[in-house]
């Protein structure tokens, strides 16, 4: 289990207090809602280690990782976009994910890209690009998977599509999911359980 226990945060004297307190199980996504400005994305910030709590504890079945750096930390992240080397072919962007350069050409094939292993990503469209991102993760498949708006430049087909995929990967590989998102299809077709985030705390919906 995922815990987070009065991890707690701002970003100085007058700016709000962060106080985020969740667990996630195997194989569940929890999806956290808010207003743009609420803190979704910090509390993602926090959990991957790009910000550093005051306080509170980040535990993967009882192993410590909020004193590990971000690149110790046993997570994969999928943004809105940016998740690619655009100048890097596919296959060559999966591997960067690897222990070995090995294996890409199948993992690219479980995201039903097959036959793009060596396009360039900046001539792929964002649904590729994003298959792309989301065959690096299970690459690597670390058992921390966060999700920070991950359709939102998509458009309606191609997310319901990445949904439906991201879905069966989480159910598969029982990776503990943290799904960031402002669009309310994400969050009703995607979560399992979800969250809202107001006045710097999360709140049970």
């Amino acid at each position: 289990m995922l815990n987070i226990n009065q991890l707690q945060f701002s970003y100085g004297p007058q700016a709000p207090q962060y106080d985020f307190s969740l667990q996630v199980e195997a194989g569940e996504i929890l999806g956290i809602s808010g207003k743009s400005g609420s803190g979704k994305s910090t509390l993602l910030d926090l959990i991957a280690g790009f910000l550093r709590a005051q306080s509170g504890r980040i535990t993967l079945d009882d192993q410590e990782l909020a004193p590990l750096p971000t690149e110790q930390r046993p997570i994969s992240i999928l943004f809105q976009k940016d998740n690619v080397f655009e100048h890097l072919t596919a296959q060559k962007n999966v591997e960067l994910g690897l222990d070995e350069p090995k294996g890409a050409d199948a993992l690219l094939a479980q995201v039903d890209l097959n036959g793009f292993e060596k396009s360039i990503c900046a001539e792929l469209s964002g649904g590729q690009q994003q298959r792309v991102a989301l065959a690096r993760t299970l690459g690597r498949d670390r058992p921390i998977l966060l999700l920070d708006e991950p359709f939102s430049a998509l458009d309606d087909q191609t997310a319901d599509e990445m949904r439906q995929l991201v879905r069966q990967l989480v159910t598969q590989k029982k990776w503990h999911t943290i799904l960031v998102s402002h669009h309310q299809k994400d969050l009703t077709e995607l979560a399992t359980r979800q969250l809202s985030l107001s006045r710097g705390k999360l709140h049970a919906l």
